[in-house]
């Protein structure tokens, strides 16, 4: 994720009435305390996000969950004026919309209960996937986040000097995450969706 730059020089931090009135419709943007990133939807980027995507559908039918996958839907902490998360994959729960004052009209979710997992894909502003937004969904009690650093670009404090491609599953326990990390042919231990078969390697693409 980059600061947005094919759009005018940012002069001052937006609140969410702005960003909206100049990025609406355009699902590349998300807000973090007034700044406008680029979530930079490379080839790769997009392919690690779907594939993930595909293998969570499939869990949630054969569960017979009441929840859907949303792709680049805006997530507003209703505490946060100047931010506007925008997950590359999150797992609904349709029972909880009706709750959501905004989702009649908008792609826009206010409440952490609406939302059962989400998945991040790492691109160059690592810093608010490990960080920011690691801080973020554990306050709204999202159970599972996982962080997809298919390149592994993150910093040493958070993947390690060796710098390979690593998936970090969070699980919310007592309000925050415990963070298991998985590389290579590593297998995938998930709380919300059990029956998942998969290594890292298949989720970051970088099986043989």
């Amino acid at each position: 994720m980059t600061l947005a730059t094919d759009r005018p020089i940012q002069q001052k931090p937006l609140n969410f009435n702005e960003f909206l009135a100049c990025y609406d419709g355009d699902n590349r943007y998300e807000l973090i305390d007034g700044e406008v990133f680029d979530l930079e939807p490379t080839g790769s980027h997009e392919e690690v996000a779907a594939f993930i995507t595909t293998k969570i559908c499939v869990q949630i039918d054969q569960m017979s969950l009441p929840w859907f996958v949303l792709q680049r839907g805006l997530l507003r902490p209703a505490n946060a004026g100047m931010t506007a998360f925008r997950p590359d994959v999150a797992v609904i729960d349709r029972r909880e919309l009706i709750k959501e004052p905004l989702w009649g009209s908008q792609s826009l979710l206010t409440l952490g209960s609406s939302i059962k997992f989400v998945a991040e894909v790492v691109s160059s502003n690592w810093q608010n996937d490990y960080a920011r937004k690691v801080e973020d969904y554990a306050v709204l009690g999202i159970p599972e986040y996982w962080i997809a650093d298919y390149a592994g670009l993150g910093g040493i404090r958070h993947i390690g000097k060796s710098k390979l491609p690593t998936l970090s599953i969070c699980t919310l326990v007592n309000g925050e995450y415990d963070i298991q990390q998985v590389r290579g042919n590593q297998s995938i231990v998930s709380t919300t969706f059990p029956g998942l078969k998969l290594t890292a390697e298949q989720v970051l693409g970088t099986a043989d």
